[in-house]
């Protein structure tokens, strides 16, 4: 069974080991989308021009970038986006970040039973061309009724010559391969583009040996480690790969956080609509699978201090208050749970009775219970924020 608390399955999963099956994963062509570098180069222009298209949903008005801002590292500010034919319809899940994807690698079970990589918060799709597909066609996204209909939007583009020039001249006469070309462009452009994995925080610049930290960064990087802290770096990595690269900070696992629910998401005024993660809605495929129920991706910890709101439902604004909540859940419920009529706390109420039980409650810092001291301080707190701002991208060396 899946222990979403266990550090030792954790464990297994470490940087060097992951980056070793992506590059697998890459030559078997299982989740690297590989290409032709001339025509990637190429593609990945005209990607960059139907990622800002607007006129490629049916609204008109929501282009990829729409979603993805990149202001934001490619997330959104919003705790969930709008979509569908006139932008009337709202998203279930906070919009993740598009940033530092390309070495994600297709998702799969490790030989202890570790549910690891895949795309979306859900590891639904195995790659940066299936990722891109799904948003065209969702009711709640662009919306588009068919392949088709974006097809002929294709053809209607602006740079519908540049598309021809690349995919041949009949590429828009042969039914939906325009599509899976337009994917193809999708994923090259995040790939190629430097803005989606530019390697340029201060951290970055620390690990180059360019620059040190404050006292406080450091302090914070240390809580950050620290298995009895923080702990922070058992999901977050935050050191390098065993081949000498940055750092990504996410073993590309999932995890079950009891997150509180969020009354902000519509579909959550149904008492009888919750969001389980690897077992579904969305994901259809693990459905049987109870002891998945509730867990959610490991997300990137780079330029994490843009891509608020935090968690598959947004219900956290600010970095101060997450961590608050990874130190305080069990040793505070009442901040985060609302009261029931009996005055209990009812605790991870964004779950059905029976998936509580996998909430990560055996990890620090969720080992603890009420009465305890959390793992944290507020000056502690505020020390792993100090540093959790390292990692925003676009630092320049004084």
């Amino acid at each position: 069974m899946f222990d979403a608390a266990s550090s030792a399955l954790r464990q297994r999963v470490q940087r060097g080991l992951v980056l070793v099956l992506v590059a697998a994963l890459a030559a078997c062509g299982s989740g690297g989308d590989t290409a032709n570098p001339e025509v990637a180069t190429s593609a990945a222009k005209l990607g960059e021009q139907i990622f800002n298209d607007a006129s490629l949903s049916a609204s008109g008005q929501l282009a990829c970038a729409g979603c993805h801002l990149k202001g934001q590292a490619f997330a959104s500010n919003r705790v969930v986006d709008r979509g569908g034919p006139a932008l009337e319809q709202t998203g279930t899940r906070n919009t993740p970040t598009l940033s530092y994807l390309d070495l994600t690698p297709a998702f799969f079970f490790d030989k202890e039973g570790t549910p690891t990589g895949g795309f979306n918060r859900d590891g639904r799709v195995s790659s940066l061309i299936e990722q891109a597909r799904r948003p065209f066609l969702a009711p709640n996204e662009m919306a588009n009724p068919s392949p088709a209909a974006v097809v002929a939007k294709l053809k209607a583009a602006s740079y519908a010559e540049e598309f021809k020039a690349l995919f041949g001249a009949g590429i828009f006469e042969q039914g939906n391969e325009a599509l899976e070309r337009a994917l193809f462009a999708l994923a090259s452009y995040q790939r190629e583009d430097v803005d989606f994995h530019p390697y340029t925080s201060k951290y970055d610049a620390f690990l180059g040996g360019k620059v040190t930290l404050t006292a406080q960064e450091v302090r914070g990087l240390a809580l950050f480690n620290n298995p009895q802290k923080g702990n922070c770096a058992a999901c977050h990595p935050s050191s390098r790969g065993t081949d000498g690269s940055a750092p990504l900070f996410t073993d590309f696992t999932y995890d079950n956080l009891g997150i509180p629910r969020n009354d902000d998401i519509a579909a959550n005024q149904d008492p009888a609509h919750f969001d389980l993660g690897l077992c579904g809605p969305a994901r259809s495929d693990l459905g049987e699978r109870a002891d998945l129920c509730g867990a959610f991706k490991v997300p990137s910890l780079r330029n994490v201090e843009l891509t608020a709101p935090y968690f598959h439902n947004g219900r956290f604004a600010t970095l101060e208050d997450t961590l608050r909540f990874y130190v305080r859940r069990d040793t505070h419920p009442e901040e985060w749970y609302p009261t029931r009529a009996d005055g209990s706390i009812d605790k991870f109420n964004d779950l059905p009775d029976r998936f509580k039980a996998n909430v990560n409650s055996t990890e620090p810092p969720y080992n603890r219970k009420p009465g305890d001291e959390p793992a944290l301080s507020e000056a502690e707190i505020a020390d792993v924020v100090a540093f959790l701002k390292t990692l925003t991208d676009g630092f320049t060396t004084p």
